[in-house]
């Protein structure tokens, strides 16, 4: 256990370290204002000694003062307090400053690693657990900053007061100064007794913000299969036990809080016994005493300061035990050094043995795929359902890295591009369309930059133009939340203007057109087949209508290509992609 705590100190005490070092500057300004408060206020003990001393028993003892008396004491009181409040706004100003900056860095980090990583990572973390860490798990990890720099502050004035003290009458200030060892232990004995406390508690606002999230995110689900009292109930256990961890917290919090407290008055009231007991004997004066008392009563408040940093370390590091591993995430997907090959219109693919198994999966989903897609051309991807066509299409566009093998744009493998050039070359449609809460035009050009003719020519290859111009604000219309104002199809077309307006060489569309009806279908095929120049297509396809359209057909099952040809090739040698098709035609016609 003594090793256990041991590394909580050292960590909480590395964890400090690491605020004042990435905010030394803002850091440096709060402490500075902490120490003119601090030395202020050790400045005012002997100006209340000085006064009870040449002022107050003088005018008691004569039954008179002067009025220069009089203006020189109330001047250095005033100085002291100017310069008090001027050393209050200074640290609380700079360590505000210093706290949203470090949660404003680090949100920005975690966000940016968010979006760095692959979706293989993010398919292991629930939305959220990472909503969590990116906002109430950041927020805790630099909580403690807010009184750090007073906390500094606080040790110089610590140290200004027991010199000022020992200067005074050491007897006296050593008598005070024996309740020192029990505060410190007893911050020690409270920050250990929170810790695992305060990890607890995070990990439920974790798990709440998690469930909360999935039972808004499924409500369509939850809603139409009456699941409301389930989800509640989910929702209140796991509510429940956050809230019997806080009281936790708050128990302990409140066992510790006022003996931390008291102790430091018990230190006033030992030197008021023993200084009136000096006081009566002549060994000292009452203005001594006033000062000593005046002066161990101020180490109350930077005691506690230092007491509410030890406080909040517990909560600081479950905080950043969470945010860490995000950070420290190594799935990164790596990037080469090469540029895309230049050229306009379509490219030229080609996968090569290409492999790939999902982590912790028994068998590979892919297995030696090997094809080829001229520049310009449309390839259909066809197989039945689990068959790994839809982790093909990432594949295609670099969302996941083969377990082996090579995906070539242009005769280049994607894994030896630099970042941000697979995107500028490739577009991906997937089957779940997602959509902004903006405006059609927002949606489209995603802060690109694209001009409203451009819109309009995507959104009519897309075959959109006519219902967005229907709409009340035409390509100012917000579209709502996941574009909930809009239908599915609309929804697909929108999605797929949002990829051709970049001019794709490759387009990859993973069933992206299924909530569209087949002649709208036929027209988005017709135009993207128009385009001068055209783009590469592949196109995940079930739709008879949809494959009878590319020059070419690959047939996939259980992860192995077994057939490729003409679409009539095809139906007429391959038994299990005839079937696939001829069902698919009957639930159309049935439909």
């Amino acid at each position: 256990m003594p090793r256990r705590r041991d590394a909580v100190v050292r960590r909480g005490l590395r964890h400090v370290g690491r605020a004042i070092r990435e905010q030394k500057g803002i850091f440096a300004l709060a402490v500075l204002g902490s120490s003119l408060y601090g030395a202020m206020t050790v400045a005012s003990a002997y100006v209340i000694g000085g006064v009870t001393d040449r002022l107050i028993l003088p005018a008691f003892r004569d039954g008179r003062t002067t009025a220069g008396a009089l203006i020189l004491a109330a001047t250095a009181i005033i100085v002291v307090a100017v310069l008090k409040v001027l050393g209050i706004l200074g640290r609380r100003l700079f360590a505000g400053i210093m706290s949203y900056r470090l949660q404003a860095d680090y949100r920005r980090r975690v966000t940016g690693q968010y979006l760095r990583l692959p979706l293989s990572w993010h398919q292991r973390h629930p939305t959220g657990q990472l909503l969590s860490n990116a906002n109430s798990d950041v927020e805790s990890s630099w909580f403690f900053v807010s009184p750090l720099p007073f906390a500094c502050g606080a040790l110089v004035m610590i140290a200004i007061t027991v010199t000022a003290l020992l200067l005074t009458d050491v007897w006296l200030a050593l008598v005070g100064l024996i309740v020192f060892p029990l505060v410190f232990a007893a911050n020690y004995f409270y920050s250990q007794a929170m810790s695992p406390r305060m990890q607890r508690a995070q990990q439920l606002r974790a798990e709440v913000s998690e469930i909360a999230h999935e039972s808004f995110d499924a409500a369509l689900v939850v809603k139409t299969l009456g699941r409301e009292d389930t989800e509640t109930a989910r929702f209140e256990t796991r509510a429940r036990e956050l809230r019997d961890g806080l009281v936790d917290v708050g128990r302990v919090r409140g066992l510790f809080d006022p003996m931390l407290e008291a102790l430091p008055n018990l230190g006033i009231l030992a030197i008021l016994l023993v200084g009136a007991t000096q006081v009566a004997g002549g060994s000292t004066n009452a203005g001594a005493l006033v000062s000593i008392a005046y002066l161990f009563s101020l180490l109350t408040l930077p005691i506690r300061a230092i007491g509410w940093v030890l406080a909040d370390l517990p909560r600081a590091l479950a905080g950043f035990d969470r945010v860490r591993p995000v950070l420290d995430a190594t799935g990164e997907t790596p990037h080469g050094p090469d540029a895309a090959p230049a050229g306009t219109g379509g490219a030229s693919l080609s996968v090569r043995n290409l492999d790939f198994a999902f982590e912790g999966a028994h068998r590979s989903t892919l297995t030696g795929v090997t094809f080829d897609v001229q520049a310009g051309t449309t390839l259909a991807v066809v197989g039945p359902t689990g068959s790994g066509k839809s982790t093909l299409a990432g594949l295609l566009v670099r969302l996941v890295d083969p377990a082996d093998g090579h995906v070539l744009l242009d005769g280049v493998d994607l894994r030896t591009l630099r970042e941000g050039e697979v995107s500028g070359q490739a577009a991906f449609v997937p089957q779940g369309t997602f959509l902004f809460d903006d405006s059609v035009r927002g949606n489209v050009t995603l802060g690109g930059d694209f001009d409203d003719e451009q819109v309009w020519a995507a959104l009519r290859t897309a075959a959109a133009d006519r219902f967005v111009a229907a709409l009340p604000e035409g390509l100012d219309t917000r579209v709502g939340e996941r574009g909930a104002t809009l239908s599915g199809g609309q929804r697909q077309r929108l999605a797929l203007a949002r990829a051709v307006v970049r001019s794709p060489r490759l387009l990859v569309l993973d069933d992206a057109t299924s909530a569209v009806d087949p002649a709208v279908e036929q027209q988005i095929l017709d135009a993207l087949r128009a385009t001068d120049p055209p783009s590469t297509v592949v196109v995940v396809a079930y739709r008879q209508a949809t494959i009878a359209l590319a020059d070419e057909v690959v047939w996939i099952e259980h992860g192995q290509v077994l057939a490729r040809g003409t679409h009539e090739e095809l139906l007429a040698e391959v038994p299990g992609y005839a079937a696939l098709v001829r069902a698919y035609q009957q639930a159309e016609v049935a439909a």
